[in-house]
């Protein structure tokens, strides 16, 4: 594999992030941290989105500029992915000035092309998903189904896209490659959406909105949301349509582009047709994740159940946010809704990472120092019966990912955590050492430590924090490779001391965990 490059849908800057932005990035940094274990060349895109009416109206309300509106709302988002570790490789904004020059020559050439045509037109807009709707798609009492909102009659003379004109092609294309969309059973939903597929609107009025990049050659027309917005996936690698930089040839086409279910219209329809006309090759996945629910409960500000994801770590008193992260990537089986609450949070994480795979760790090394002064003996290198179990869930966990079953994964890895724990249970090296077996408990724990760094790198890219504080116990190169990975990987001699000994989870309702915060 010599590039792997993954995107997230941008978002919005009409508010603040919350738990449902913040499960979309949670994903994608997980599949490239695991990617980056398998590849030497990983590029990861996030950004927000800036242009259109939402944005003019707020910032008016505001009595502030759209810019300032979006300068402000970016900077939240930024500082959320901070917050979460979430570690993207670029960040754009479709204020960018490079990404607005860019989409008006992408413009421009789908117009000189004749894929782009002016109409005037008469339809139903929805402001919150920023496109047209077809009447037989409204609730039976005329709203926006996702938004529940009546759509506004809108009369406009505006620029379309041929969208119609490359139907056929998207349908042969998703029925060809059956992994295309991913879970596959959303592809039927699509093929079924391009049925009565019609051309789109791609630009507005400026007397309706002004806060967009300009058609050039026509003032009164302002480029619309989705060939702005799209593009952003192919103008952040320096896309051009006479000279494409090298970045750009490095790293088209995408391996994974991760949306939300309630966008896959655009990015499964629109976007390739785009990319059609462009004649570039299409994204090789699109990963159409669920919702989150909070307490089973849609989220809505008229609820009250908006949730920030960074008010978790705070009203949780987190040092860093493995919990949160591990918790929110095995919330849901890919493509499914998930839910948060903050009972099952404290609950699962508790359960999986303290008392499961923490507590294994320290008990074991605990004992490596009351028997042995934590000193490794060559005699306590032998045959380790969990070996084949440890080197086949690395396997099965790659597989995981090459689908996008992040949270399969994750149990995947906790599955083998419990294994090590029966083993522990089983051999009981306690009473070994009792009997002075000492040999055979030497191996005993060493056993188990050695299965302790490979869940180290398994569980990296959830829980890095914690993975960097078992590899250092561990005396592990957490750089390691997964296919380099071995069932030998505790070296000889001095290993730790009892005072290096630290938990790398505390139980969230220990009283440890609420003195270490408030020393935070």
């Amino acid at each position: 594999m010599e590039k792997f490059y993954l995107t997230t849908a941008i978002d919005y800057v009409n508010g603040a992030p919350h738990i449902g932005h913040a499960y979309e990035k949670i994903l994608t940094d997980i599949i490239a941290r695991h990617y980056t274990q398998r590849c030497d060349d990983v590029f990861f895109l996030t950004g927000t989105d800036e242009h259109g009416i939402k944005i003019q109206k707020t910032a008016a309300e505001k009595g502030i500029t759209p810019k300032e509106l979006c300068d402000e709302n970016a900077q939240k988002f930024k500082d959320a992915w901070k917050a979460l570790d979430v570690d993207y490789t670029k960040f754009i904004r479709t204020t960018d000035e490079e990404h607005e020059k860019i989409v008006q020559q992408i413009f421009n050439k789908l117009l000189e092309q004749g894929d782009i045509y002016k109409h005037s037109y008469e339809g139903l807009y929805c402001t919150g998903c920023e496109c047209f709707l077809n009447p037989k798609d409204l609730t039976e009492d005329g709203l926006c189904p996702d938004h529940r909102k009546k759509p506004e009659v809108v009369s406009e003379e505006n620029y379309f896209f041929k969208l119609t004109k490359y139907k056929d092609a998207i349908i042969k294309y998703i029925k060809e490659h059956p992994d295309f969309i991913v879970p596959e059973f959303r592809a039927n939903e699509v093929i079924n959406q391009l049925e009565d597929i019609q051309d789109i609107s791609v630009s507005r009025a400026k007397s309706n909105v002004q806060w967009g990049i300009d058609v050039l050659g026509d003032e009164e027309q302002s480029i619309y949301v989705w060939i702005d917005a799209l593009s952003n996936y192919i103008t952040a690698l320096g896309y051009d349509t006479e000279n494409p930089s090298e970045t750009f040839k490095k790293y088209w086409p995408a391996d994974v582009q991760v949306i939300g279910k309630d966008i896959l219209k655009f990015h499964s329809i629109y976007w390739p047709a785009f990319l059609m006309a462009l004649n570039l090759p299409l994204p090789k996945h699109i990963l159409a994740h669920g919702w989150i629910t909070i307490d089973e409960s849609k989220m809505s500000k008229s609820l009250g159940n908006v949730i920030s994801p960074t008010s978790v770590l705070e009203s949780f008193n987190l040092e860093h946010p493995d919990a949160f992260r591990y918790y929110m990537a095995t919330s849901a089986p890919c493509g499914r809704d998930g839910n948060y609450s903050d009972e099952d949070f404290k609950e699962k994480v508790n359960a999986h990472l303290a008392n499961s795979m923490g507590n294994l760790l320290n008990r074991t090394l605990s004992m490596l120092v009351k028997y042995f002064d934590g000193e490794v003996k060559p005699e306590f290198k032998g045959e380790n019966p969990l070996a084949k179990k440890a080197l086949g869930t690395v396997q099965i966990v790659k597989n995981h990912f090459d689908n996008f079953e992040i949270a399969e994964a994750g149990l995947e890895i906790t599955s083998l955590v419990d294994a090590a724990n029966k083993y522990v249970q089983d051999t009981a090296p306690w009473t070994l050492a009792k009997e002075e077996k000492m040999t055979e408990c030497g191996q005993v724990l060493v056993n188990v430590l050695d299965v302790m760094c490979i869940i180290a790198s398994l569980i990296y890219p959830y829980c890095p924090n914690i993975a960097r504080d078992m590899a250092r116990q561990l005396s592990f190169d957490l750089s390691t490779k997964l296919d380099d990975l071995t069932a030998d990987n505790i070296k000889y001699g001095k290993l730790i001391s009892k005072e290096d000994i630290k938990p790398v989870f505390l139980r969230l309702d220990s009283e440890l965990a609420d003195k270490s915060a408030k020393k935070s």
